[in-house]
């Protein structure tokens, strides 16, 4: 199944999929608000507001499956982001990034390599995923990339003159 087509479930309980979400490349990000790298969430609601006029949007995945750093319900979660880091962005619901119930959108991203070849399950929270108009994941970047990172606007700025 194409991602643009795998069912979704957005943060506030409705069914969605990406081809039903504004614009046409997108970065996937599984985030988590009581992380280290939870401050990313600033630099992605940048990243969201800089590309969006030019058919971007950042989507976040909250996930609980690392250190149980994402344990708050739907609404908790929603709130945090909105007061504390301004989030416009599309927010799902919670899911598993990795294991037996890895959610199929998961399942497909998680077989992209990243710059160094390696594939498979995701390693911490803010592994972001780069996808492009037609559906292909053309990027992979770990959690210690940032959104503002060169290589990973460079990629994002490619995608969306393509």
């Amino acid at each position: 199944m194409p991602l643009h087509d795998i069912p979704l479930t957005t943060l506030a309980g409705e069914p969605t999929t990406l081809a039903d979400l504004p614009g046409r490349a997108y970065l996937i990000v599984n985030v988590a608000s009581k992380c280290g790298l939870t401050p990313q969430y600033r630099v992605l609601e940048e990243l969201h507001e800089r590309y969006a006029d030019r058919g971007f949007s950042v989507v976040g995945f909250p996930c609980n499956q690392f250190g149980g750093q994402e344990p708050g319900t739907a609404e908790e979660i929603e709130t945090f982001c909105s007061t504390t880091y301004g989030v416009t962005f599309p927010m799902m619901s919670k899911i598993d990034v990795n294991g037996d119930d890895r959610h199929p959108l998961y399942a497909e991203l998680a077989a992209t390599p990243d710059k160094d070849g390696a594939a498979g399950d995701v390693q911490w929270n803010f592994e972001k995923f780069l996808v492009d108009g037609q559906g292909a994941v053309v990027a992979r970047f770990r959690p210690g990339t940032t959104p503002d990172d060169p290589e990973l606007t460079a990629a994002v700025e490619k995608v969306l003159s393509d």
